[in-house]
């Protein structure tokens, strides 16, 4: 079969080092003559996943023992509440910035446990650019951000000041991206499915101090982070295919480091882009400063052409093309599994589409 060139926003594509890895042991997991899928979490065969998993974070992310690193479940969107559940007393209040359908969702979910103060929207856009030049409380609890909004396809390439407030990110669909100070962050959050791995567990990342500072009342034990990390990722049973994948993917991107996967995406970016940019039968549809490199969104001049091109697309094993239904037109996630040379293969589609139209 000619490969096919998965550009999906996720589940999305994983390097063939991780799904080789997952392939041989579904068969026999670290010799035991067991699929992973069957043996036990409490096994020191898979507890050893799950501590290699925990520390190739922090070797990536250059992390002290300052921070605490789980792998729990429920997706990023289980996070919305946990983290106002975890850390806003009655009467406190957290500061939001708005520049998505995921961040607005979580908004939503803080309104639930305490006051939210949205310091910042992008909304009065349909969110086509990050909003700038905005101030924090100093009595925000937190300051909580999207790093890269996969819908809309913004990204922030700069975090701002917080003047001492706890700095809360979700970097689901950009982490391990590019580097970043992680020192700078009091609470990292990601679901898997973009850059590090399945569907099926989310890497939460926070700093010692501010888990000192969760609220003082009682928080269900399966809600509580301090359950958590005080039971490394085991307080029950994890989602243990997914955090196995998620280890050999955290091995490849070590191996290649993140000054070299920013050299990846930034060219794998550029290249697209400027096709969107010089086709005149595409147009982009975010601020060019804000453009995310991991989901790139654009659309047809013409939307009567958009069911023939994607059609015209999968011809060519192009998949995954067909923007989120909330806003439909395209999106080309271009996470770090994907090769250059599948985004030459869409680049050379649309300029064959363009000649096909004169």
């Amino acid at each position: 079969m000619s490969k096919v060139h998965n550009f999906s926003a996720g589940p999305a594509i994983l390097p063939q080092s991780a799904i080789d890895a997952s392939v041989a042991a579904l068969q026999n997991f670290a010799g035991t003559g067991l699929s992973l899928i069957e043996v036990s979490h409490r096994s020191k065969e898979y507890e050893a996943v799950v501590a290699e998993a925990t520390q190739l974070v922090k070797d990536i992310l250059k992390l002290d023992d300052n921070y605490a690193v789980v792998f729990l479940q429920g997706g990023a969107s289980l996070q919305f509440d946990m983290i106002p559940m975890n850390w806003l007393n009655d009467g406190d209040t957290a500061a939001y910035t708005n520049t998505g359908v995921w961040a607005s969702r979580a908004i939503k979910e803080a309104k639930l446990f305490g006051n939210v103060n949205v310091v910042a929207s992008s909304e009065d856009k349909n969110f086509s650019y990050l909003p700038k030049g905005y101030s924090i409380p100093k009595d925000a609890k937190y300051f909580h951000c999207t790093s890269n909004n996969t819908i809309y396809g913004t990204e922030m390439f700069n975090f701002p000041e917080t003047n001492g407030v706890p700095l809360v990110c979700d970097m689901s669909s950009d982490i391990f991206s590019r580097p970043f100070d992680a020192s700078k962050f009091d609470m990292i959050y990601a679901g898997a499915q973009k850059n590090m791995g399945p569907a099926g567990t989310t890497l939460v990342i926070i700093k010692k101090s501010f888990l000192e500072t969760r609220v003082t009342k009682k928080i269900p034990t399966m809600l509580d982070y301090a359950v958590h990390i005080e039971n490394g990722s085991m307080y029950n049973t994890p989602s243990v295919f997914a955090i196995f994948v998620c280890m050999h993917t955290l091995r490849w991107i070590k191996a290649i480091g993140l000054e070299a996967m920013e050299s990846r995406n930034t060219a794998k970016a550029n290249l697209l882009y400027t096709e969107i940019d010089r086709n005149t039968l595409f147009t982009g549809t975010v601020a060019k400063e804000d453009r995310s490199r991991m989901n790139v969104n654009f659309i047809l001049n013409n939307v009567e052409f958009e069911a023939e091109f994607l059609k015209f697309c999968e011809a060519k094993n192009l998949v995954g093309l067909k923007g989120h239904r909330s806003v439909g037109g395209l999106r080309a996630s271009l996470y770090n599994a994907l090769d250059i040379e599948s985004v030459q293969v869409l680049v050379d589609a649309m300029q064959e589409f363009e000649a096909s139209k004169k």
